[in-house]
């Protein structure tokens, strides 16, 4: 109770001194209807008005310039990386790695790099193909494992480790699909590794080898064209 009423005592500071109620939901852990109810009484000056506005509009021209600033060097990567993929495209693991991403790997959103496969083949050849043609650190990948709740979870992750040669300490939480069945009838099945790669400039850099891939054989890229 004495914590409520220390944060209603800052929150009515904060609102008598012109603090929106997104600045003060920032300091203080209530819901925004128990804040409407708090400040209620309290009106602002005319001045605190147009500061708030103000505010607003900088917050507003802030993040349209950063949108901008993003998109620009979006277009710079792929467009550098499109002429790189011209050198590149005579090298057999360079063509592999990029086929076998834009099937398999993840296209949206530009967080992070994820591949995923069962196949242990597979995985050894994209994390040559990270490592040697994306030139990624090792401290950079991360590795989720989905499993059967029939697998052993250490024995997985010694699997796993053995093959992408990345250190347990860098594999995420195992996420684990149960199942009726009692016993493994595909004794081969290893789980599904997904490779993280948290890295914005090197997914925009694949999708530009992508890209470049394509037009190099005269394709047009269908994502690209006007609708």
């Amino acid at each position: 109770m004495k914590e409520k009423t220390t944060q209603k005592y800052l929150a009515r500071n904060l609102r008598k001194r012109g603090a929106s109620y997104s600045e003060i939901l920032k300091k203080v852990n209530v819901s925004k209807s128990t804040l409407s109810l708090w400040l209620r009484d309290i009106e602002l000056t005319n001045k605190q008005k147009e500061d708030l506005v103000g505010r607003r509009k900088s917050r507003h021209e802030g993040a349209k310039a950063n949108r901008l600033r993003r998109i620009d060097l979006t277009k710079k990567i792929i467009a550098s990386a499109k002429e790189e993929s011209l050198k590149l495209k005579g090298n057999s693991l360079f063509l592999l790695g990029v086929m076998l991403y834009w099937a398999e790997g993840t296209k949206r959103g530009e967080e992070m790099v994820v591949f995923s496969n069962s196949d242990p083949n597979m995985i050894l050849l994209m994390m040559k193909w990270f490592r040697e043609i994306c030139k990624v650190k090792e401290e950079k990948f991360r590795i989720q494992v989905h499993i059967h709740s029939l697998h052993k979870k250490s024995e997985i992750i010694k699997y796993w480790s053995n093959i992408t040669k990345i250190k347990s300490g860098q594999f995420h939480k195992l996420i684990i699909k149960k199942t009726s069945l009692k016993h493994r009838k595909n004794k081969l099945y290893q789980g599904t590794c997904c490779i993280r790669i948290y890295d914005k400039n090197l997914f925009r850099r694949i999708m530009g080898w992508k890209v470049g891939i394509l037009e190099s054989f005269k394709i047009k890229d269908v994502y690209n064209i006007p609708r």
